[in-house]
């Protein structure tokens, strides 16, 4: 295989309302796409959880976490780190008052590399 190719898998999973459920769902995918030569994979939006944002409950926002000891980041990092993969994971931020649907770049290393954060959740004509 040339040192130029990079495998790329997305994954493609139902969510269901158990976090630890669709973690370890999410963590078996994983393993087996870098099982397959896999290095950057890429799991659904949101998927500690069914994908709720449509639903404008604000029940939700007692799902989102900071990034700093939010132990589903940690867990995914370590497990980059085991598997050497990058990992990057969506998740729901609270950053003191504010909230974003966001992302963690997690390299290889099991580093964090980078956080993006939408600012806003999509809503509009059409959307619904």
């Amino acid at each position: 295989m040339s040192e130029d190719l990079l495998t790329v898998a997305a994954v493609q999973m139902a969510c269901g309302g158990a976090p630890e459920e669709n973690i370890g769902k999410a963590t078996e995918m994983v393993k087996q796409a870098a099982s397959m030569g896999a290095r950057l994979i890429l799991l659904p939006e949101l998927f500690e959880g069914p994908y709720w944002c449509k639903d404008q409950d604000p029940a939700y926002f007692d799902w989102a976490r900071p990034v700093l000891d939010n132990p589903v980041l940690i867990h995914f990092m370590e497990l980059a780190q085991d598997l050497g993969v990058v990992l990057p994971i969506s998740f729901f931020e609270e950053a003191g008052k504010a909230y974003f649907n966001s992302l963690l770049m997690i390299d290889g290393d099991g580093s964090p590399q980078g956080l993006y954060r939408k600012s806003h959740i999509p809503d509009g004509p059409g959307y619904q």
